[in-house]
């Protein structure tokens, strides 16, 4: 089965399939999402963030404490009015003003990674010391009151003051378990004391309030954790981005700076190669017709032969330097006209017929009659086929076979096919052959050698023409080269239209 390889026109730079290039930058990639991820796993790191978000809840929440024990305090005086709850009131109100002075203290002030334990005990503390006011109501009796409602009453307000303790300490690790342990604590001795059924109902029901809000305390407190880190993942990879967005830019600066020196040089190179080059090739190919005389010596006729081909061989290498650096340059543009792809075919088989006789290779032509006008550049086009014809008859050995096929191909589009039966191209090598300066082993080992700038040429000429280049090959079995235009490429001629009768003018009526 034959090996094909399609092409494009950022292989005349990059060889894409080299992978081992990209092991540096493979290897960062990886190590980022491997912080990245652990960075979700360590809610150490955000030991900060969440005391600030704490601090700022409390803050946030500061006058709904106050407002609840007056709440209390009114409905108990209107149950039990001999009830001492103003001093319960007093010492609740106290607490929670300590805990909002350590909060306003903690917000003020930039809490260091090694300060996060220290403040932590401290909240904590103060959510105990909001139990401890909690454990006092709980002892609060009414021996006057008849029935169940103070327990009614206490419960509720019990109740109410674990949900609100357990919403202000949401990112308080452990806040609403500590912080009301004392309750329970209380409960538990008092229940213990009575044995009275609405005293043990009392403590169990405050006993799983507290472990159940605990529960959903810490459920908010992992999925908070995980947004957190999913923040911190999204804020790190954006840093990331921006730092390998400002390293592109610079070195795409440096590229284009490299870029434009290279042009100024070859532009310089060209003119200063080939003033000389034009005189070694005058004087050498006047030296060998020995049009002034005969040379003596038939060596020194060699030797101009030999200087006349080099010559060549270096005008032909600076030739395509720098169209494929104009075509890099964007620079290089095309001259567009109607044209025959079967004319140009031809004319090129014609020029490299001579170089297939001295080796005996047989051109077989295979046209399709009848092709329409292509709108492409002719001295493209024309450099296209030469480079795939000159290619075949390079490679393929004494006695051998091409074929150039001109034809339609499925998508309405025109293609140029030269296939020869030579050595063939390995399947790992043809990237190489594909990328600028490449070479493959068969050409190393040739007599022919060339620059390995032929088929980057082609396909920078083709992707000019929105076209495309597709070489497969198959070693010892030969190659194929095909050159597809597409079908926007293509002149379809319009039939003659008909001479018709004039319609004749409508006439306006008026109702």
């Amino acid at each position: 089965m034959s090996n094909g390889a399609s092409a494009s026109a950022d292989k005349n730079i990059v060889d894409l399939s080299r992978s081992h290039r990209n092991k540096a930058v493979s290897k960062t990639v990886r190590a980022t999402r491997e912080r990245l991820q652990s960075t979700g796993r360590n809610a150490s790191a955000f030991d900060r963030d969440v005391l600030a978000m704490h601090v700022n809840t409390v803050l946030q929440g500061a006058l709904v404490t106050p407002f609840f024990v007056a709440i209390v305090t009114a409905v108990g005086l209107y149950i039990n009015p001999t009830a001492n709850l103003f001093g319960w009131a007093l010492l609740a109100l106290s607490v929670h003003a300590i805990n909002i002075l350590i909060a306003r203290r903690a917000s003020r002030i930039e809490i260091t990674a090694a300060d996060t334990a220290k403040w932590h005990r401290r909240l904590l503390i103060g959510q105990i010391l909001i139990g401890v006011g909690w454990a006092v109501f709980a002892l609060q009796d009414c021996a006057s009151c008849s029935g169940d409602g103070y327990y009614f009453y206490q419960g509720m307000a019990l109740l109410v003051a674990i949900s609100i303790s357990a919403m202000n300490s949401v990112m308080l690790r452990q806040g609403v378990l500590f912080g009301f342990l004392p309750l329970v604590g209380t409960l538990l001795v008092t229940a213990f004391l009575s044995r009275h059924p609405l005293d043990i109902g009392m403590t169990a029901m405050a006993a799983i309030a507290v472990v159940f809000f605990h529960y959903i305390s810490q459920r908010q407190y992992r999925s908070n954790l995980t947004l957190m880190s999913y923040q911190s993942e999204k804020d790190d990879l954006i840093a990331e981005l921006e730092v390998a967005k400002s390293m592109s830019d610079e070195a795409r600066r440096r590229a284009e700076d490299a870029n434009l020196a290279k042009s100024r040089f070859l532009a310089t190179m060209s003119h200063e190669l080939r003033t000389p080059l034009n005189a070694i090739l005058g004087f050498s190919e006047v030296m060998n017709s020995e049009l002034l005389g005969p040379l003596s010596n038939p060596t020194y006729r060699e030797y101009a032969a030999d200087i006349h081909r080099s010559g060549e061989h270096l005008l032909n290498l600076i030739n395509e330097i720098l169209d494929l650096s104009r075509i890099e340059a964007g620079r290089y543009e095309l001259n567009e006209e109607a044209l025959s792809l079967l004319d140009i075919a031809e004319d090129c088989i014609g020029m490299v017929q001579l170089r297939a006789s001295t080796k005996s290779i047989v051109i077989h032509e295979q046209f399709e009659p009848t092709l329409p006008q292509i709108w492409a550049d002719e001295k493209a086009i024309r450099q296209v086929v030469l480079n795939l014809l000159s290619n075949a008859v390079k490679f393929t050995t004494q006695g051998g076979e091409i074929t150039v096929k001109v034809g339609w191909t499925a998508g309405g589009g025109q293609y140029v096919a030269v296939k020869d039966n030579g050595p063939g191209i390995p399947e790992e090598e043809i990237p190489v052959v594909l990328s600028a300066f490449g070479q493959g082993s068969i050409a190393i080992k040739s007599a022919e050698q060339g620059t390995g700038l032929g088929l980057p040429i082609v396909q920078a000429i083709l992707a000019k023409h929105d076209g495309q280049f597709v070489l497969r090959s198959k070693l010892r079995e030969g190659t194929e080269a095909i050159a597809i235009l597409p079908a926007t490429r293509i002149l379809q001629s319009l039939p003659a239209v008909e001479d018709t009768a004039p319609v004749e003018r409508r006439r306006k009526s008026f109702a």
